[in-house]
């Protein structure tokens, strides 16, 4: 694990699992702590395929952003990053055009201390430690000043972090704000928790006993988070189904209808 700044240090709760970290730890990575690790137990117990969910989850983000390179998106702010791993944002995007910009914003410290050592040497990417409950704070930010250009088109991320928004915290909301703030041409691009299966629901109960968030929505509630968007086909659907690069099964498992997802368009 690399080292912690140490203004960050004493900000880290090592006795409570994290998002970022469980979300590390389903993408077999290193940087996260046992208490992660046995929350993660704990969901596979309800969804065994719960690592290869996280696969999905990370192989759509690549899909996702190599399709918004090629409508011309050059410029994205990627919402509950997590924790740098393989194939981020940044390296997806600028393999496919070096001149795009990419923030990444998350309140784990953690993702600043990986992200500021990764992003060292590259002057295109920036990691700001914040909640993405606060746009008005995050859309000031300096770092967020520096490399977008509001007036231009703008990929919105929201890559699995809006389930771990309650309904009271007026996700829908918080969408609308980030959205209201970027130009026509933008695209919004959303992958979440789905209420798909009595499995799902389960896991839905674990993640709110042992993490305090997890809200598994039911389709036409997240369809509802690109009302008033241009919604791309194929429409939201199980991650799996989202404009895959081979072929997929005739009918999914359980794991792969535990997150649905789409790209919407501002017009």
């Amino acid at each position: 694990m690399a080292e912690t700044p140490d203004e960050w240090k004493s900000a880290i709760d090592s006795t409570r699992p994290s998002i970022a970290r469980a979300y590390d730890v389903v993408l077999n990575g290193k940087d996260n702590f046992e208490v992660d690790r046995a929350f993660v137990a704990e969901i596979v117990k309800v969804v065994p395929e719960i690592y290869d969910v996280a696969t999905y989850n990370r192989q759509i983000l690549g899909r996702g952003v190599r399709f918004l390179v090629e409508q011309g998106i050059r410029q994205f702010i990627d919402l509950g990053s997590g924790l740098p791993t393989v194939e981020n944002t940044h390296q997806v995007a600028q393999r496919a055009d070096p001149a795009c910009k990419v923030v990444y914003v998350d309140n784990d410290p953690m993702v600043l201390a990986h992200g500021r050592a990764l992003l060292a040497e590259n002057d295109r990417t920036a990691v700001v430690t914040s909640d993405l409950r606060d746009p008005q704070a995050i859309l000031g930010d300096a770092a967020v000043k520096r490399l977008l250009d509001l007036d231009r088109p703008v990929a919105v991320m929201l890559v699995g972090v809006l389930h771990h928004l309650h309904d009271d915290e007026n996700p829908r909301g918080i969408v609308e704000a980030y959205m209201d703030a970027v130009p026509a041409g933008s695209y919004l691009f959303v992958t979440h928790f789905c209420a798909s299966s009595p499995d799902s629901r389960d896991a839905e109960k674990k993640f709110l006993a042992l993490l305090g968030t997890g809200r598994f929505r039911t389709e036409p509630e997240i369809t509802a988070f690109f009302d008033g968007f241009e919604l791309l086909e194929p429409g939201v659907v199980p991650l799996p189904l989202w404009r895959p690069d081979g072929p997929v099964p005739a009918e999914l498992t359980v794991g792969q209808r535990l997150m649905y997802g789409g790209i919407a368009r501002k017009s």
